[in-house]
């Protein structure tokens, strides 16, 4: 059974879409089961992108201060912790928060999984194919194959448009 379960979450609806099938998991395993549940974001310090003006019009990377990343982060982990309120709920859970920066958020999942000793990823998936995922990649593609720890893929329900 799992005991300590790593959750990426970038901020958005999509991200969350596993939350739900790991609270199911949390009700399912009962208070008597003690289970470690790490909210996990990514910040990434990839940088601005200024596009210059005239001639070929290049884009030119400026990264980020270090006042710009710990706002970041500041701003991640108040994510993280509203997100972690509905967790423990589940009597036997423990919540813990995690931000990391880095340039590639599937690393930084994978290196997270290792620290945190994670014997479950649970991450949710926007479910691409073809020329989008060609184009965007994806992230829980990388971490399902890159890593050695069990990982629970969740695709998220896409919205109908009103019309």
């Amino acid at each position: 059974m799992y005991k300590k379960i790593l959750v990426p979450l970038d901020g958005s609806e999509v991200g969350e879409a596993a939350l739900p099938s790991v609270e199911e998991l949390l009700a399912a395993f009962g208070p008597e089961k003690k289970v470690e549940v790490t909210l996990l974001q990514v910040v990434t310090d990839v940088t601005h992108l200024i596009v210059a003006t005239g001639g070929l019009g290049e884009a030119v990377a400026v990264p980020y201060t270090e006042t710009e990343l710990e706002h970041l982060k500041k701003q991640a982990m108040a994510y993280l912790n509203k997100v972690g309120k509905s967790l423990k709920k589940n009597k036997g859970v423990v919540v813990k928060s995690m931000v990391r920066v880095g340039a590639n958020a599937a690393n930084g999942i994978l290196t997270a999984s290792d620290e945190t000793k994670a014997d479950l990823i649970a991450i949710s998936t926007h479910g691409r194919s073809g020329i989008s995922r060609w184009a965007f990649g994806s992230v829980a593609d990388k971490v399902l194959r890159g890593g050695n720890t069990p990982v629970l893929m969740v695709r998220a329900k896409k919205k109908i448009k009103p019309v």
